[in-house]
């Protein structure tokens, strides 16, 4: 990755990244818990990383 990746908070990070894949994204990033919440990011068609971010239950 390089540049900046924008973050789009979600309530179900696997369902949301699960839908982006089945519309022909590819995997950029893995559901990874970096302390406290959940990322991962993908690519979409055109090259565009998109990123995804939940909190983990307090």
């Amino acid at each position: 990755m390089s540049g900046p990746v924008g973050y789009w908070h979600v309530e179900d990070i696997k369902a949301a990244v699960a839908q982006l894949l089945e519309a022909g994204a590819t995997q950029q990033q893995p559901v990874n818990d970096v302390g406290g919440r959940l990322i991962a990011s993908v690519t979409d068609a055109d090259g565009n990383v998109i990123g995804f971010l939940q909190p983990l239950a307090a």
